[in-house]
């Protein structure tokens, strides 16, 4: 994997600041101590993936060597795991390079979203209550808070400028 010492210097890291955490220093003083739990649950999934995939790169390399043993059936069970496992390793690199991609700040921010309808009367509105609807629903699906904080009625619809948070 091209990216394998970069991941190596990361799960370094990651102990330290698990290490830290148990320091009594740092429980002592919340403000280090939360910025130093944030590091550390940011660097936790990559971590994690990264560990699967030394995991299932090792039983790979293991069972190439199998592939060299005498025994006919032997052989074909590490065939099979080789099989199975070269696609899980695909996986875990694709999943790996999204997971290196760099967090955008405004990440763990709220959104404010307002829905105006344009020009075009009656039609403009029922448009824009058909998206506000689908934000609605997309944000809802994933977990978020919905909160409408504004909205003007209209007689095609209820809501002809509704403005709502994300959270």
């Amino acid at each position: 994997m091209e990216y394998q010492k970069k991941l190596d210097d990361i799960e370094r890291r990651f102990e330290e600041l698990t290490a830290q955490m148990a320091d009594n220093a740092v429980i002592s003083d919340s403000t280090l101590y939360r910025k130093i739990s944030k590091q550390q649950s940011d660097m936790s999934d990559m971590v994690g993936k990264y560990r699967e995939w030394k995991a299932a790169n090792k039983n790979l390399q293991e069972a190439r060597l199998m592939l060299e043993e005498t025994d006919p059936e032997l052989r074909t069970m590490a065939q099979d795991e080789v099989a199975r496992l070269e696609p899980l390793l695909a996986q875990y690199e694709e999943e790996l390079k999204v997971l290196m991609l760099p967090k955008d700040p405004n990440d763990e921010k709220d959104v404010v979203l307002e829905i105006r309808a344009g020009t075009g009367g009656d039609e403009a509105t029922l448009f824009a209550d058909e998206i506000f609807r689908m934000y609605g629903r997309f944000a809802e699906s994933r977990g978020w808070k919905v909160e409408v904080t504004s909205a003007s009625d209209s007689a095609a619809s209820a809501t002809f400028s509704p403005r709502f948070d994300f959270m």
